[in-house]
């Protein structure tokens, strides 16, 4: 049996759109989430927590993207809105290749307020292998340890 044409290209168009879909969806990337930093900060008595997490993809071999956020800030600061404050912290992601011995670190001032911080991330060049990290910021925390696998 012979589908009619408008049959078969729908069929066509079906089958396109599956395999464009499917071409699409980033094969082996992967998120890999640390424990959040709960935090004081700067700029009032805040208080906040940091969260972090590596990207690793096959397509960036070698290297990985660090991410920092801030969740919403608690506290009372100065100003005119003293229980909206606007607070910073430094906060440092360092991290070690297991395998290669490769160090780096990723430092940023994240400012938060009571809607949370922006998200900061950058292109870590950690080389292949297995990567240890530790969170910290320059105030008052508890440090968060976390490791991920960067694909060759």
């Amino acid at each position: 049996m012979r589908l009619p044409k408008f049959a078969r290209a729908t069929v066509f168009l079906a089958g396109s759109a599956v395999a464009l879909i499917a071409a699409a969806a980033p094969a082996g990337a992967a998120t890999h989430p640390f424990p959040d930093v709960p935090t004081l900060a700067y700029g009032g008595l805040c208080g906040t927590s940091i969260r972090t997490w590596a990207d690793t993809d096959p397509q960036w071999p070698g290297r990985a993207v660090i991410n920092v956020r801030a969740n919403p800030v608690v506290g009372v600061g100065p100003g005119v809105h003293p229980f909206a404050p606007l607070c910073e912290v430094a906060t440092t992601v360092s991290w070690r290749n297991l395998d290669t011995g490769a160090t780096g670190s990723y430092v940023n001032n994240v400012v938060t307020g009571i809607y949370g911080s922006i998200q900061y991330s950058l292109f870590q060049d950690t080389g292949p292998g297995r990567v240890e990290v530790t969170v910290t910021t320059n105030h008052a925390s508890i440090p968060a340890h976390g490791s991920f696998v960067v694909p060759a």
